[in-house]
C-alpha cells in the first residue's frame, strides 16, 4: 500500500496560524504535538559543500517528502521502497507554494553508497529504489535514516537541490487523522475504479482483483464488485480516502501513475482544509489530530523547532498551494535493462533547474500545462 510524505511536517503550528491563533496558543499546542513526532537526522550534511548553504528560514525553501509502503520496525531488513516522492518548493516570500511530484518509475543515476550494513556503486535505475537500496539489512529509524539520505543524494544528483527540510509519513498512519477527521471531501477529478476493495455477494469487505508481485493487475474476482468512485464531489470515509489515493489502474481518464500523483496532491490539500475547518474551532478536536499527525511522521527540521518553520510560513495558505505535473502529466514510458521506466522530459528537467533558481513562476508562465487544473 502506498503512504504518502505530506507537507505538514509543519502542520501542527500552521493550523493554528492558518486560522488567526495567537503565537502563544500555537506554542503551547505545539509542545504536546512535537512529543509524538520522530525527529530524525535525515538530510545529509556535506562536508565540502560546493556553494554556501543557507541554515535561516527566510527565502525560498525546499522540502522533501517521502512515503514509504511499508513500517521499517516490521521487516527483517528487508529493502524499503518510496511510492510517493514530493518536492514542496515554497518562494522567497512564503506567500505561495508547490507540489511537484517526481514519478516514482523516473529513470536517474543513484550515487554510490555504503549504509554500513551494504553497499552498492553509482549507477541507473527507477528514483523510488535509492530509498530501498538506502535501507537494505536496517529496521526502524536506521533504516529511515539511511533511505532518505541516499534519496536525498540521488535528487541532488538530478536537480542540483539539497532540501531545507524534510519529512517521511507512514501513511497508515493518516487513516488515525481521517479517523479523528471524520471525513475527508474532494472533488473526485475521473471516475475510479479500485484493484484493492470491493464487496462479496454478501456484501462483505473483499479484493476485487488478483494483484501481481509487482503491483499489477492478474486477474478479476468472480463474484466481487469494485469499490467504484465517481467523479464530482464526494466525502471519504478512512477506508475509501486510503483507498481512493492509492489507485492508478482503473481510471477513466488512463492517466495511470499521473492521476495517482494528482489525487494524492488534492488529497493533501483537501485533508489540510478539512483539518482546519474541523480543528480550530474545537479546542478538544485540535490537540488530538495535531498527535495523529505527529505519529506519522518522522522529521528533519534541519535545527529548527516547528513553531519556527509555522512562524515563518503563516502567509502560506493551503489555497495558495500549486500542483505540478512533470512531463505535462503524459507518459512517457521506455524498456530500459528489461524495466519499464519514465524518462523525465527535457522541459521538466527545465522545471527541476527552474525551482532550485526560485523561478518556478516564470517557468509555468510558458509552460501552463504543467500546472494541474485541480
Amino acid at each position: 500500500m502506498p503512504r504518502w510524505a505530506l507537507w505538514t511536517a509543519i502542520l501542527g503550528a500552521l493550523l493554528l496560524v492558518a486560522g488567526g491563533g495567537s503565537v502563544v496558543a500555537m506554542r503551547v499546542t505545539l509542545q504536546a504535538a512535537e512529543k509524538q513526532i520522530d525527529k530524525e537526522d535525515l538530510i545529509p550534511v556535506d562536508p565540502k559543500p560546493t556553494e554556501k548553504v543557507d541554515t535561516s528560514l527566510d527565502g525560498a525553501k525546499n522540502i522533501l517528502l517521502v512515503g514509504i509502503d511499508q513500517r521499517p520496525d516490521e521487516t527483517n531488513g528487508e529493502a524499503l521502497r518510496s511510492d510517493s516522492i514530493i518536492l514542496l518548493h515554497i518562494n522567497k516570500d512564503h506567500s505561495s507554494g508547490y507540489m511537484i511530484s517526481l514519478p516514482r518509475d523516473s529513470w536517474v543515476t543513484i550515487p554510490a553508497y555504503n549504509n554500513g550494513r551494504t553497499s552498492r556503486n553509482s549507477g541507473k535505475d527507477k528514483i523510488n529504489a535509492a530509498f530501498a537500496y538506502g535501507t537494505m539489512g536496517l529496521k526502524g529509524n536506521e533504516a529511515l535514516k539511511h533511505g532518505f539520505e541516499l534519496l536525498t543524494m540521488t535528487i541532488k544528483e538530478l536537480t542540483g537541490i539539497t532540501p531545507d527540510a524534510g519529512a517521511i509519513i507512514d501513511f497508515q498512519g493518516f487513516r488515525a487523522v481521517v479517523n479523528v477527521l471524520g471525513r475527508v471531501c474532494m472533488t473526485v477529478d475521473t471516475t475510479t475504479t479500485s484493484i484493492h476493495l470491493g464487496k462479496d455477494k454478501n456484501g462483505q469487505t473483499a479484493k476485487p482483483y488478483v494483484i501481481n508481485s509487482n503491483g499489477t493487475i492478474n486477474h478479476k474476482i468472480a463474484g466481487v464488485t469494485p469499490n467504484i468512485y465517481k467523479k464530482g464531489n464526494q466525502c471519504f470515509n478512512p477506508s475509501q480516502a486510503l483507498d481512493f489515493v492509492r489507485q492508478r489502474d482503473l481510471l477513466e481518464d488512463k492517466s495511470l501513475d499521473y492521476g495517482r500523483q494528482r489525487h494524492q496532491q488534492q488529497f493533501f490539500k483537501a485533508i489540510i482544509n478539512q483539518a482546519i475547518k474541523d480543528g480550530l474551532d474545537s479546542p478538544t478536536k485540535l490537540p488530538t489530530i495535531l498527535g495523529a499527525f505527529g505519529k506519522a511522521m518522522t522529521v528533519d527540521a534541519r535545527g529548527h523547532e516547528l513553531v519556527d518553520w509555522a512562524l515563518a510560513m503563516r502567509n502560506l495558505k493551503p489555497e495558495k498551494m500549486i500542483t505540478i505535473k512533470t512531463n505535462e502529466g503524459r507518459l512517457n514510458s521506455a524498456t530500459i535493462d528489461g524495466k519499464s521506466v519514465e524518462k523525465l522530459s527535457d522541459d521538466t528537467m527545465q522545471l527541476l533547474r527552474a525551482i532550485k533558481k526560485d523561478q518556478i513562476d516564470n517557468f509555468l508562465l510558458t509552460h501552463p500545462k504543467f500546472v494541474s487544473a485541480n
